[in-house]
């Protein structure tokens, strides 16, 4: 793919922007129903609380909307009946994931925001896309403008009470689509709102169903290997593979390329405050 330069780019939040507690809620949930609720079949299944491990999470459910998420996990530990108990699951979930991020139990990945500030300070559109019903909460609890001001960071664009929410030129989170991941609907969606063609903008994932949606939208996809699942990316078709977004080099991006900074290189950080 020629791109003369990169004009959008698109990211997701649950483990781009954001270390949510969905992964969490999604694993406590499934064990407090096989403990309660569920107790009389779960000897039918493969599931134990070790089993949900991190990795499973990513390959198995990441990306999806809520019901596709929890039927995919009933799935994969063999729940019986897993289309009438996946509403029972995900609606379990919900109620916890609220509960956690109420509590405050999630942050923000500083090279994330170091890196949408960088990219939008390089005059790149950018808009979050994120099949959660809740991306939303997150975005609007976390400040970019004492973020800046703690990393010593002066961007114009960066005023008093800027949230990541407000600093996105697009935001698709939420929304209701046929088809989620790796379908690259709300990649689409997103390119659109920015009012670019898909070719122009590049997307930023951290699962592997992620990754195949954006290649399937004909965009560019860097993947962000926060589990040590580098491979994993690479083989969804990821064209950059990073394990922290400090490393990708965003002067690069307004010449239509992903690449890795060099050693030692700035990030294009402004001055410093």
């Amino acid at each position: 793919m020629i791109v003369v330069s990169y004009l959008g780019g698109i990211f997701d939040v649950d483990g781009v922007l954001v270390d949510s507690p969905h992964e969490r809620a999604w694993r406590e949930s499934l064990q407090d129903l096989m403990e309660h609720e569920w107790r009389d079949i779960s000897a039918q299944t493969s599931y134990t609380p070790e089993r949900f491990t991190p990795e499973v999470y990513q390959e198995v459910m990441a990306g999806m909307p809520r019901m596709s998420g929890a039927r995919a996990a009933l799935e994969y530990f063999g729940v019986p009946d897993p289309q009438r108990r996946a509403e029972e699951y995900a609606a379990r979930k919900q109620v916890r994931v609220v509960e956690l991020i109420e509590a405050g139990r999630f942050t923000a990945y500083p090279d994330a925001l170091r890196f949408l500030l960088a990219v939008k300070d390089a005059g790149i559109r950018v808009a979050s896309a994120s099949s959660s019903k809740n991306a939303k909460l997150f975005l609007r609890q976390i400040r970019l403008d004492t973020f800046a001001e703690e990393q010593g960071l002066a961007y114009g664009f960066v005023r008093a009470g800027l949230t990541l929410l407000d600093v996105f030129d697009g935001d698709v989170t939420g929304r209701d689509f046929p088809r989620g991941k790796p379908d690259p609907m709300i990649f689409l969606a997103a390119a659109a709102e920015l009012g670019l063609g898909p070719q122009a903008c590049f997307v930023v994932e951290d699962a592997s169903s992620g990754v195949r949606a954006a290649k399937a939208g004909r965009m560019a996809a860097i993947g962000v290997a926060r589990l040590d699942d580098e491979e994993l990316l690479a083989d969804a078709g990821a064209d950059l593979v990073v394990t922290t977004l400090d490393d990708v080099d965003v002067a690069s991006l307004t010449e239509g390329q992903l690449v890795r900074r060099a050693p030692g290189a700035s990030r294009r950080d402004p001055p410093r405050a």
